[in-house]
C-alpha cells in the first residue's frame, strides 16, 4: 500500500467495484453465491484499505456506499422502505471493536470515564426481513432488496409460525419490525432428506433455502417449507417504545415476536468480547446457523446522533467469524472468458464437504494468484470456508513435490487471439475484442441488459442463436432485426405475437437513455454510476466523445475536465480516450447513433438549501462534532469538503477559524455560523 501509485489505487478500485457489484448479485438477488463469505469479506476490506489511503479515488459505485442489491422486475412486486434497511460494517479482530467503541466516543466527544453500554447478539444467517404493523395488525412484509425498495413477501410471511398476524397488547400506530427469516438445521437436514426422496434438487445451505422459500410466487410453496424468523431491530415507527436498544427489544419480544435469546447488555469492550467467545463455543448446538455477533449502542438518543456512513450505522458492528476449513486436490484448471475478455481460471476439484456444503470448484482468480500458490494440476490445497458457498484456496500443501509448473495461456482459448495484461494490472485479458465469440456474446448480452438498454425479450439464448444465425455482429445490429421479420417467424420458439413483441421492445429503445447506452458499450472501467456522471456533466454523447479524443491527444484542459467528475480518475479517462482512438470502436459507435437518438441527459437534484453545493467546516463547533457536521451536510446532499477553493459554495465557521475563513473572504464566498447552520438542517429535515 505505501508504495501504490494512483493509477494503480483506481485501477483496483475499479476492479473491486465490479467484482463485488457482481457477487452483491448473485448472493442477494438470485440465491447463487460463487465465493465465500470470508473471500467476499477480503474484497469489502481491501476496497476500505484502499478507500482510506486514497480518499480522493473513491468511486461513485463505491461498494462502501451500497446496500444488497437493486430489485429487478418479481413477479413478487416491490415494496419502498419507509425508513431504509442498512447493512452493517465487518469486523474481525478484538482490537477492531476496541476501535468501534473508541470511535463512538470521539464522534459524540463523550469524556474518557463516559459508560458506552452497547447491546450484544448473535447475527444469524438469513434472508433479511422487514414486517410493518398498523395498530399491530400485520399489514406488509418486504426483503431488504437494495435498502430503499425490497420484494413484497407478504402472501408468504402469513405462513412462518414466528411470525404473528397480530400483535399482542398495545403496539404503536405505525411499528415496523425487522430480523431474518432463517431455517433451523434439524429442519433444513429434513427437508433435503425429502427432496432428495423425491429425486428433486438439494439445497446447498439453509440460508439459500431459507431465501428461496420467502421468494416464492407460490405461497403454497413457502407454507411447505419450515421458516422461523428472529427479530434483530425496527424500521419506520410513529412510538419508539423505550429509550435503549435492549429495552425496545424486550418489548418486541413482549409483542409475541423472536428475539435473540442471547441478547445482551455489555458495559465495557471487555465484556463485548467476552460474550462474543461465549456465543462462538455456543456456536455449535444452536439451532441455526450464525456467523458472528453484532453490537449496537444501546443508547437511541446516542443513536441518532451518529446517524449512518453510505450504507452502514455509525452505532453497530458486525463481528464475525473465523472461516471453516477443509483438504481436496486440483483435479483440473479450466480457463473462462469474460465480457471484457478477462481470462479467468478456475479450479476443478474432488469433491469435498466443507461446513456441511460439497465444493466441487473455486476460482483462482488470476495468473498471479496461481503463482503466488504454486498451484498445478494434482495439488493437494487447503479451503476455506466461512460462510455456506464455495470458499477460497488459502495454501497449497504440495507446492515442493516435483510436478510441472501450470503455463497459463497467452492465448485466448475462444478465438487465439493473443492475450495479454496491461501494464500495473494482473489480470491477462482476450484482445479479440468483438471477434471472440466469448466477448461478442457477452458485450451483446451486456448492452441489451436490465443496467443498460433493458430490451425485453431480448435474453441471452436469443443473441446467441441470432449471433449464430450471423444476425448480431454489433449493438447497431439489434435494431436491424425487423429487416429479418419473415426470417425469424417460424423458427422454433418464434411466432407472429412473440416477433413483434420483440420488435416492438427493441423500437420502443430507438430513444434510450445516454447513460444506459454509455454503460452498455462496455468500456473499461465505465461502469452504470460512472457513466451517469459522465451524462450529468456532458448531457450529449457527442460532447463526452470530443473531451476525451482530445485528453487523448494531450489536452490539459480537456483531461482536467474529465477528472474534475466524481468518480472520474486517470483510469476512466484513459480508457475513454482509448475507447474513441480505436477507429473499429469509433466505427461501432458511429453505426450505432444512425439507429438510435438518446435525448439530452438532464437530472434533476435533491430538494435541499444546500443539495449539490460544497460545504466546508471550520474552526470550532460547540454543538456537534467536525464528522457529525459532515454527515449531515452529506445527508442533505451537499459535498463536504476539506478546505477552501473557488469550488467552495459555503462556509460554516466556529469560533477560533483561521485561514479558511480568510481565504473564503478573499474569494467571496458566503460564510455563516453554526446556528444559521442549524437552521438550514432543520428546514431541509
Amino acid at each position: 500500500m505505501p508504495d501504490m501509485s494512483e493509477a494503480d489505487a483506481a485501477n483496483e478500485l475499479m476492479r473491486l467495484a465490479r467484482q463485488i457489484a457482481h457477487h452483491d448479485q448473485l448472493y442477494h438477488a438470485q440465491d447463487a453465491p460463487e465465493i465465500s463469505d470470508a473471500e467476499y469479506d477480503a474484497l469489502v476490506r481491501r476496497n476500505a484499505e484502499l478507500e482510506a489511503a486514497f480518499p480522493h479515488l473513491i468511486r461513485a459505485d463505491s461498494p462502501s456506499r451500497k446496500v444488497g442489491h437493486e430489485v429487478a422486475a418479481s413477479p413478487l412486486g416491490k415494496v419502498a422502505h419507509e425508513v431504509r434497511m442498512m447493512s452493517l460494517d465487518n469486523a474481525f479482530s478484538d482490537e477492531e471493536v476496541e476501535e468501534f467503541v473508541a470511535r463512538v466516543r470521539r464522534f459524540l466527544a463523550l469524556p474518557a470515564d463516559a459508560e458506552v453500554v452497547m447491546t450484544a447478539e448473535d447475527k444469524i444467517d438469513g434472508l433479511s426481513c422487514s414486517l410493518r404493523y398498523e395498530n399491530g395488525q400485520l399489514v406488509r412484509a418486504a426483503t431488504r432488496g437494495d435498502g430503499q425498495v425490497g420484494e413484497d413477501v407478504t402472501a408468504n410471511v402469513v405462513h412462518i409460525r414466528d411470525i404473528p398476524q397480530v400483535l399482542s397488547g398495545d403496539a404503536p400506530a405505525v411499528f415496523e419490525i425487522r430480523g431474518e427469516v432463517y431455517m433451523a438445521k434439524a429442519d433444513f437436514a429434513a427437508l433435503n432428506a425429502a427432496q432428495e426422496e423425491k429425486g428433486e434438487k438439494l439445497f446447498a445451505n439453509p440460508r439459500n433455502a431459507a431465501a428461496g422459500s420467502l421468494r416464492q410466487k407460490d405461497a403454497s410453496v413457502t407454507a411447505s417449507r419450515p421458516l422461523r424468523f428472529l427479530a434483530h431491530g425496527w424500521g419506520a415507527a410513529s412510538v419508539v417504545p423505550g429509550e435503549t436498544q435492549f429495552d425496545v427489544m424486550q418489548q418486541i419480544a413482549a409483542w409475541g415476536v423472536p428475539v435473540s435469546p442471547l441478547l445482551v447488555r455489555c458495559h465495557s469492550v471487555e465484556a463485548m468480547v467476552a460474550h462474543f467467545r461465549s456465543i462462538g463455543t455456543q456456536r455449535p448446538g444452536l439451532p441455526y446457523d450464525i456467523d458472528g455477533v453484532v453490537y449496537k449502542v444501546d443508547r437511541l438518543d446516542w443513536q441518532d446522533r451518529l446517524g449512518f456512513v453510505a450504507k452502514a450505522p455509525r452505532w453497530g458492528l458486525a463481528r464475525k467469524f473465523p472461516a471453516e476449513r477443509a483438504e481436496t486436490v486440483i483435479e483440473a484448471i479450466d480457463i473462462q472468458v469474460g465480457r471484457t475478455g478477462k481470462l479467468t481460471p478456475v479450479g476443478r476439484l474432488r469433491p469435498v464437504l466443507v461446513g456441511g456444503v460439497t465444493v466441487t470448484n473455486v476460482t483462482l482468480h488470476n495468473r498471479d494468484e496461481i503463482g503466488r500458490l504454486g498451484l498445478r494440476v494434482g495439488d493437494r490445497i487447503v479451503l476455506q470456508r466461512a460462510g455456506d458457498v464455495i470458499p477460497q484456496v488459502v495454501d497449497n500443501l504440495t507446492r515442493e513435490e516435483p510436478r510441472e509448473a501450470y503455463h497459463f495461456p497467452d492465448h485466448c482459448p475462444e478465438c487465439q487471439s493473443e492475450a495479454v495484461a496491461e501494464e500495473g494490472e494482473v489480470d491477462v485479458r482476450c484482445t479479440g475484442g468483438l471477434i471472440c465469440p466469448a466477448q461478442r456474446v457477452e458485450r451483446l448480452r451486456h448492452f441489451v441488459s436490465r443496467g443498460a438498454l433493458d430490451i425485453e425479450g431480448l435474453g441471452e439464448k436469443t443473441i446467441v442463436e441470432f449471433f449464430g444465425l450471423g444476425w448480431l455482429e454489433s449493438p447497431a445490429d439489434i435494431f436491424r432485426l425487423h429487416q429479418r421479420r419473415s426470417e425469424i417467424v417460424g423458427r422454433e420458439g418464434w411466432k407472429d405475437k412473440s416477433v413483434d413483441n420483440l420488435l416492438a421492445a427493441i423500437e420502443a429503445k430507438r430513444q434510450p437513455d445516454a447513460a444506459r447506452l454509455l454503460f452498455g458499450l462496455g468500456i473499461r472501467h465505465v461502469g452504470a454510476v460512472t457513466a451517469r456522471d459522465l451524462m450529468k456533466r456532458f448531457t450529449t454523447l457527442p460532447a463526452l466523445r470530443a473531451v476525451a479524443q482530445r485528453a487523448k491527444a494531450e489536452d490539459a484542459e480537456a483531461t482536467a475536465e474529465l477528472l474534475g467528475i466524481e468518480g472520474v480518475g486517470p483510469v476512466v479517462v484513459e480508457a475513454l480516450g482509448d475507447f474513441f482512438h480505436e477507429p473499429h470502436n469509433v466505427a461501432v459507435w458511429d453505426d450505432l447513433l444512425s439507429e438510435v437518438t438518446p435525448p439530452d441527459y438532464i437530472v434533476e437534484t435533491k430538494a435541499s438549501a444546500v443539495a449539490g453545493k460544497t460545504v466546508v467546516f471550520t474552526g470550532k463547533l460547540e454543538t456537534m462534532s467536525r464528522d457529525e457536521a459532515k454527515a449531515q451536510a452529506e445527508a442533505l446532499g451537499a459535498r463536504a469538503a476539506g478546505s477552501v477553493s473557488a469550488k467552495t459554495d459555503l462556509v460554516v465557521a466556529g469560533p477560533g477559524a483561521g485561514s479558511k475563513l480568510k481565504q473564503a473572504a478573499a474569494l467571496g464566498i458566503e460564510v455563516i455560523d453554526e446556528a444559521a447552520w442549524a437552521e438550514i438542517v432543520k428546514a431541509a429535515g
